[in-house]
């Protein structure tokens, strides 16, 4: 029998969601795909026409995560007039509201990705295309508008969105301040200065190996946190003079 798209998208999400609660309650190594597959109420063998491993399907979590995060985005009341900084910081705050409640099974996956890096190497990213068209076209839309100057780099700005989108996870799995209060400031900072260095025209004079080398560097200095803030109002406050 021939299983619709929409059934596949369910059982799919079905397996995502019992392999979290699963791992969360058991840990990462403890959890087997044969116990997701029963829980789930599925076949022993069902479950890997959908993802071959655990580490395809925690890719998947945040496959999923990141599609409806672009999905509610799109969808805020009025979001036709958002500038380009209340967009991506919708996105960002849409993305860490779904995590928030799996905030315990993301520490998890945290630490998994620092035992093995290449889970979460360029080609391995979930969501990325989505998000890199999305936010391309979030740039696009600023500078018809008028909003910012007009930009050569937005295809490598929007394929970095992944990456500072992880990397704020990072930050915010370490943040303990009052209702995460660091996080937002964080985001908002960082956000604030992209958007001026666009606005006047700064990210023209940026190589492409500027943007490789601030890839790779993003995800520790996020994790590290150690005057980052005062470093980040700094950079805010020379842009806007």
């Amino acid at each position: 029998m021939k299983v619709s798209k929409s059934q596949q998208e369910q059982t799919r999400g079905l397996i995502i969601r019992t392999a979290v609660d699963l791992m969360t309650e058991q840990g990462y190594d403890e959890t087997t795909m044969k116990q997701i597959a029963r829980a789930a109420g599925i076949g022993d063998a069902t479950i890997y026409k959908y993802f071959p491993n655990k580490e395809k399907l925690l890719l998947g979590y945040y496959k999923l995560c990141i599609d409806i995060a672009l999905e509610q985005t799109l969808e805020t009341p009025g979001f036709e007039e958002f500038g380009l900084q209340e967009r991506l910081q919708r996105l960002v705050d849409a993305l860490l509201e779904l995590l928030l409640a799996d905030r315990e099974f993301v520490a998890i996956t945290r630490s998994l990705v620092g035992k093995s890096p290449l889970l979460m190497m360029r080609d391995n990213m979930p969501g990325q295309q989505a998000l890199k068209e999305q936010v391309a076209a979030f740039i696009e839309a600023a500078e018809t508008t008028g909003e910012i100057a007009t930009c050569d780099y937005k295809n490598i700005l929007a394929g970095l969105f992944a990456d500072y989108l992880f990397a704020v996870i990072a930050y915010w799995l370490n943040d303990d301040s009052d209702e995460f209060s660091d996080t937002t400031q964080l985001v908002d900072l960082t956000l604030a200065i992209l958007v001026l260095a666009l606005k006047s025209g700064v990210i023209n004079k940026l190589s492409e190996l500027a943007g490789f080398m601030v890839r790779n560097q993003l995800a520790r200095v996020m994790q590290n946190g150690s005057g980052l803030l005062d470093m980040l109002k700094l950079a805010k406050r020379g842009l806007s003079k």
